[in-house]
């Protein structure tokens, strides 16, 4: 099941690797497996408010 990235009573602190941002479609999850949708990355990062960051580990 996936967590939708919106919708949230309180909303969650979001972080966004910056290797997401090389991506020129992503699909994020709205609550159940099928229902998924596709967006540009920064559209992701414009609708969460999220914070870019390296998290990636090598």
């Amino acid at each position: 099941m996936g967590v939708p990235p919106v919708g949230h009573r309180a909303a969650p602190v979001t972080l966004i690797d910056s290797d997401f941002l090389a991506f020129q479609e992503i699909r994020a999850a709205a609550g159940t497996p099928n229902a998924v949708f596709r967006l540009k990355p920064e559209d992701r990062v414009a609708m969460t408010g999220g914070r870019i960051a390296d998290i990636r580990q090598t």
